[in-house]
């Protein structure tokens, strides 16, 4: 990552809106009400709007007005999910980041559970389960053979990469490459970095407004997801796998 400068925060929340005008605030709104409380200035909000055709960017606008600690980043032209998050990594300062989805399905308060989990276990990033998963029959049926699949080809053990809610350790994102659809594989490429993930039990909510912006649809998910799938594959075992250690004078 290009921003080598110290964290200065606790925690920062990556957000990826795109063509989320019906949720864009509720979500925002949410997670100031609920992070403010406990960590008024430690905390920042990173809403990323991923080159929105509607009034996603109007809307994080007037919000970072509202909010000091809400950080606006506009994406030209509409570049899709793995690079909002990354713009979003590398605007974050906190020395924890977590990550959300715009459409108002992850629970906010889940962040702290995960966080303190993260720290219980001693691990770099916490993933969360959505043991709950309130979509329908085939988006459910379709991510649990994606990711059956990919955990037995990756061998990452993460059972469900689809969850967007995560917490992790602001430094990794410096050692993590990022390409098109690497969302999907960031766990998988975390640990790749010599890192270590785990996962637990996170809250799902039905989406309020709208439907999914993200993804297309399955068919095409699914040639994507092989081509992806296939690469990250060959990345891992490409990769290299060493420590330094530095020796006290």
């Amino acid at each position: 990552m290009a921003d080598e400068q110290p964290p200065k925060l606790l925690l920062s929340i990556v957000i990826p809106f795109y063509n989320e005008e019906e949720n864009v605030g509720e979500v925002c709104e949410e997670v100031q009400s609920i992070l403010n409380p406990q960590l008024a200035d430690s905390w920042e909000l990173v809403a990323v709007n991923d080159g929105s055709r509607d009034k996603t960017g109007d809307i994080i606008d007037r919000l970072a007005e509202k909010y000091p600690n809400l950080k606006p980043v506009h994406l030209v032209p509409n570049s899709g999910q793995s690079a909002a998050l990354e713009a979003g990594f590398r605007a974050a300062r906190g020395e924890i980041v977590g990550t959300l989805d715009g459409d108002g399905q992850n629970d906010p308060s889940d962040l702290f559970k995960l966080i303190e989990e993260m720290k219980k276990r001693g691990v770099d990033m916490m993933c969360g389960i959505r043991t709950k998963r309130a979509d329908n029959w085939v988006r459910r049926t379709s991510s649990r053979i994606a990711n059956k699949v990919r955990a037995s080809i990756l061998g990452d053990h993460i059972s469900d990469v689809g969850c967007s809610m995560r917490v992790f350790r602001r430094s990794i994102v410096r050692n993590v490459g990022f390409f098109r659809n690497s969302h999907r594989y960031f766990p998988a490429l975390v640990i790749m970095r010599g890192y270590t993930v785990a996962e637990m039990p996170v809250n799902h909510r039905p989406r309020s407004h709208g439907s999914s912006k993200y993804g297309g649809g399955i068919n095409s998910r699914l040639w994507v997801g092989i081509v992806d799938l296939m690469g990250v594959w060959w990345l891992k075992k490409r990769s290299l796998k060493y420590k330094t250690r530095v020796r006290k004078p």
